[in-house]
């Protein structure tokens, strides 16, 4: 990078630093334009994106499609709020309720909302419906969990950057081990007042941890014992991510009954859907369940402004049609089996890789370094240089995430620059 180049982003990125709050550590590039998988710098080198802004640019960055819609629709009606009624929020109820096989669909704008707004219905649930006494209500979550950053959200958190300092705390959540039932089973065990529990099929946050097969099935069933509601966060796992539309549908990838999905799909009582939604074009989020939980939420209880707003639902539902048309969730599926199987390659020689999991295409791979180490900081500069986009998590551990238009002459392209900027570290960790 020559001195001008260097200029040039410099001076966007003190831009941020003087004028913006301080509230993320970006890999240290400037971005400017996006097309596909790839991604181009003010200076205009190409990059590969392997974050897809953590799952929410499945489509690829500016689909065609997408794109198009959004600018038809914001010529025409962008918004009304819900005080009217407007032409295309009901089609698209009928549309991504039929399309995820639910009742009713309550719309929001970002993930966070998303996961707040299924609280308060399962709180209502339980009050209105299983009969726990007012303000007794309790969820279940996990350790390591990442649902958001609101101050509710923040409270059930376990990692001390995302909630130190920001009390006093939300109550009415109790923690277990994650991937563990039997730590499930025995919260469930005698206690009235849990009206809910919520999980992610995969924890994208705490580093791509995958969880046993059988996981989501069992806490499935311990649920529905203990007459409690499950409830699924897909808000970076679902549209196609991990190879199927939903990852609680295992290697399903039909958006309707079928044999396949009879035998591998775990059903949630409630899902929590946001990001590629909208094909990473617009904050569009979504919590969906049937209609005996749905119903307690009434005119004045809930609701947003933005929220299922014309130009939103349009998106959305664009964004959905452009998953099933170009059979995302079967090349996401197929691609992450060709690049686990050729990092597990590359890592039975390697000193600097523990192991690489996943499911789709999301994966990570695990550093052999410490947590509190910068190694895996240090690739993922060397992988920028090298024209690959990709950002660590939880110290020491790197998630792999393309959009899923990705191909597959591409990804090997891409296996090759992560497989050769490793090398470079094998010698020198």
């Amino acid at each position: 990078m020559d001195t001008t180049e260097r200029t040039l982003q410099e001076y966007y990125l003190d831009l941020e630093s003087k004028h913006g709050a301080h509230d993320y550590h970006p890999l240290p590039v400037v971005l400017a334009k996006g097309n596909g998988v790839y991604l181009w710098d003010v200076n205009g080198k190409r990059y590969y994106d392997f974050l897809s802004a953590y799952s929410a640019v499945n489509q690829g960055h500016c689909h065609p499609e997408i794109v198009g819609a959004m600018k038809e629709q914001a010529e025409t009606l962008t918004l009304t709020s819900r005080a009217f009624h407007n032409n295309k929020l009901g089609e698209y109820m009928k549309y991504i309720t039929d399309y995820f096989g639910f009742d009713k669909v309550l719309c929001m704008n970002t993930g966070a909302e998303g996961v707040e707004t299924a609280i308060k219905i399962a709180r209502k649930w339980g009050y209105e419906k299983k009969g726990v006494a007012e303000n007794q209500a309790q969820i279940i979550v996990c350790n390591n969990n990442f649902h958001g950053r609101t101050s509710t959200i923040i409270s059930f958190s376990t990692d001390p950057n995302s909630k130190g300092h920001f009390g006093p705390y939300a109550s009415g959540f109790i923690h277990v081990p994650y991937d563990d039932l039997d730590a499930l089973a025995k919260v469930l065990e005698n206690n009235p007042n849990i009206v809910g529990f919520l999980v992610e099929p995969i924890q994208g946050e705490a580093g791509v941890y995958t969880p046993d097969e059988d996981f989501i099935r069992g806490a499935k069933a311990l649920c529905k014992q203990n007459d409690v509601l499950l409830i699924t966060d897909e808000i970076q796992t679902g549209i196609a991510r991990t190879g199927s539309l939903l990852a609680v549908c295992g290697n399903c990838t039909c958006q309707g009954d079928c044999e396949q999905q009879e035998s591998t799909y775990v059903r949630p009582d409630m899902l929590i859907l946001g990001k590629a939604i909208s094909g990473g074009t617009y904050p569009v989020s979504a919590v969906l369940c049937d209609n005996e939980i749905m119903e307690v939420i009434k005119p004045g209880q809930h609701g947003s402004t933005f929220g299922g707003n014309p130009l939103a639902v349009t998106i959305a539902k664009k964004a959905l049609e452009v998953v099933k048309n170009e059979r995302l969730a079967q090349n996401a599926r197929e691609l992450g089996e060709i690049f686990r199987t050729e990092m597990n390659l590359y890592i039975a020689h390697s000193n600097i890789v523990k192991l690489v999991r996943g499911k789709g295409l999301l994966n990570a791979i695990v550093i052999n370094d410490s947590p509190d180490s910068d190694t895996a900081w240090n690739i993922c500069l060397k992988l920028r240089d090298n024209g690959l986009l990709a950002k660590p998590t939880h110290g020491n551990i790197i998630r792999f995430a393309p959009p899923l238009v990705m191909t597959e002459e591409q990804l090997q392209d891409c296996i090759s620059i992560i497989i050769n900027t490793l090398k470079s570290f094998e010698n020198n960790p």
